[in-house]
């Protein structure tokens, strides 16, 4: 869900960015912030509001933390997702970080880091070697900065899965769709038979950038061409090849791909409408798999297939792949210290270590930590796309790889391209935004 980030102008760093066990001695292997008589307060931002599996299983997390540990007080703040990062952006601009909040990899954690706003936790990963030894290769590398790691990832994140529903594509006698013209073609027969091809939810203007275009763009220019554009090193977004993924993108809205009203709903929103019954297919990440099983009935789910983005025809990206990135993870500010910090650690422990990593895995949710999964505890297309993400490439997502100027201009570019706007020059507008924030 996937990755905005804030760009952070005046937050100095300078004497922040020591590491933990500068700061206070190696987390203990005990909590002992629980042992300690004096009351501990931390503030804690999440945004695990909704009902999904995912979000009910964190918020008991919680509350079980907030039972077993009566010294350390928790004021929370639980945000809905689609405003969560935004309000991180506003208190991030002004030094005011939460104690422990949700925060996201790659470029989010950088330019926290580079605004010392952060601190890393290593000390904590190294007193429980069984929790930091239990994640997959290059589960930290998107949180670390010169050797320091700023979170433990919650899980993997696929954004750009196509989720289709069988029955649907049966009635109007097509098959799943693996070149770009079937996909038309598709689109066109079941528009005529009067249901939506494909719902879209895109209010927070991030889902088009991060589920669509991430993968779409990919499959033309190839992920080389979008690092050295997102770097300004050698390509740039006014390049002939992004403009053509833009140009395919509109095409598909041409084709009346998505329902009307598509700016005014949300992803939540939208992941109802595709597991009713009222879409037959969905653009979205694995984010989806959770709320799809929490909204759909047992039929339903059954008959729901993920698949890869379509091929583009002379695109020089793999097909076989999907757009990703590690999840999201909790952050820890820099100005925590002391109980405070013990705390902070015992806490995130709490959050994120190995029984939380199963539970959300049996909650339908993926995880980038060695976790067997119960096929028994979740939905058939869960299971689907666990051995589709498995089976495929990785390749970035924008806005985890873009300065956050870029990814606002990326967003906001691609709400207006799907009302009509010219490819060419928002195209330009991406350019000027990405080339500007870099200089």
């Amino acid at each position: 869900m996937f990755v905005f980030t804030v760009s952070l102008i005046g937050c100095s760093s300078g004497n922040n960015q020591t590491a933990n066990s500068e700061k206070t001695p190696a987390a203990s292997n005990g909590d002992s912030a629980k042992k300690n008589e004096e009351k501990v307060k931390l503030s804690l931002w999440h945004n695990f509001t909704g009902n999904d599996l995912r979000a009910t299983m964190m918020r008991d997390q919680i509350d079980k933390f907030q039972k077993d540990h009566p010294n350390i007080e928790l004021d929370i703040q639980a945000i809905p997702p689609d405003g969560y990062k935004t309000r991180l952006k506003t208190v991030a601009a002004a030094n005011e970080m939460p104690d422990v909040f949700m925060m996201w990899p790659g470029a989010m954690t950088k330019e926290f880091h580079d605004g010392g706003l952060i601190q890393p936790i290593n000390a904590l990963l190294d007193s429980k070697p069984e929790w930091r030894d239990g994640y997959l290769p290059g589960s930290f590398d998107s949180f670390t900065i010169d050797d320091n790691i700023y979170s433990a990832t919650l899980g993997l994140t696929p954004t750009s899965i196509l989720f289709y529903n069988k029955a649907i594509l049966s009635q109007y006698n097509l098959e799943v769709p693996k070149t770009w013209d079937e996909l038309l073609n598709a689109v066109k027969v079941i528009k005529e038979g009067g249901m939506t091809p494909i719902a879209l939810g895109n209010k927070a203007a991030w889902l088009a950038q991060s589920s669509i275009i991430s993968s779409l763009a990919d499959r033309v220019t190839g992920t080389e061409w979008f690092l050295k554009a997102a770097a300004q090193d050698g390509a740039k977004f006014t390049d002939p090849e992004f403009v053509e993924a833009l140009t395919y993108l509109q095409d598909l809205w041409k084709a009346g791909a998505f329902q009307e009203g598509f700016n005014s709903i949300d992803n939540t929103q939208m992941e109802v409408m595709f597991a009713q019954g009222q879409a037959a297919m969905m653009i979205n990440g694995g984010w989806a798999l959770s709320n799809l099983a929490a909204n759909a009935t047992p039929e339903q789910l059954k008959d729901m297939g993920a698949t890869v983005l379509p091929s583009i025809p002379g695109g020089k990206g793999n097909p076989n792949s999907l757009s990703g990135a590690l999840g999201s993870a909790f952050g820890l500010s820099s100005k925590v210290e002391g109980n405070r910090l013990q705390a902070a650690y015992d806490l995130i422990y709490a959050l994120s270590g190995p029984e939380v990593q199963k539970m959300t895995l049996d909650s339908s949710n993926l995880v980038s930590y060695k976790a067997e999964l119960d096929e028994s505890k979740v939905s058939p297309i869960f299971s689907e796309v666990y051995k589709l993400v498995n089976s495929v490439e990785r390749t970035p997502v924008y806005d985890g790889v873009m300065t956050s100027a870029g990814s606002d201009a990326v967003n906001n570019g691609l709400q207006e391209l799907l009302m009509g706007g010219d490819p060419q020059k928002i195209a330009q507008k991406i350019q000027d935004a990405q080339a500007t924030s870099l200089q």
